[in-house]
């Protein structure tokens, strides 16, 4: 598999392009704990993993898509945003499996672990994204209670 190579997208920010596939959920990874190292809030990094292998995930079972684009954004001065663009219009929909369900369960994790998540609509598709919070002394918080 050849992956482009990220792109810092200002603000701070970086971005990259990959494949549509379960195996670039390990490459977001890798591109969020990177990110949050560069911005000395590498103890979100474990939260942030597994939030951006769930909504790769999302976006390569519940898409036709052949490319995703990853996105980790300096927000504000607390908050992180990580994103996952598909071209799939589809929007997530947070929902309530039963006990005996297999699958279904991303969502709720996601809204669990952020501080808030939801979707942005564009012309060419949608962003799913989830927004981590880090306090300014670098202690990382990922509870609702603010």
């Amino acid at each position: 598999m050849t992956a482009a190579r990220p792109t810092a997208t200002g603000a701070p920010g970086y971005s990259e392009t990959m494949p549509c596939e379960p195996e670039s959920a390990r490459r977001a990874r890798q591109l969020v704990a990177a990110a949050l190292s560069t911005w000395g809030v590498s103890e979100l990094a474990d939260v942030g993993e597994l939030i951006v292998s769930e909504l790769v995930n999302n976006s390569v079972n519940h898409t036709n898509c052949r490319a995703i684009r990853v996105l980790i954004r300096w927000e504000r001065s607390d908050m992180v945003r990580i994103g996952v663009a598909d071209k799939s219009r589809d929007v997530p929909v947070l929902g309530k499996p039963n006990d005996e369900a297999e699958e279904g369960r991303g969502l709720l994790l996601i809204d669990s672990m952020s501080q808030n998540w939801g979707y942005d609509r564009m012309s060419w598709g949608k962003v799913v994204w989830a927004e981590l919070r880090a306090t300014p002394a670098g202690t990382a918080s990922v509870n609702r209670s603010a």
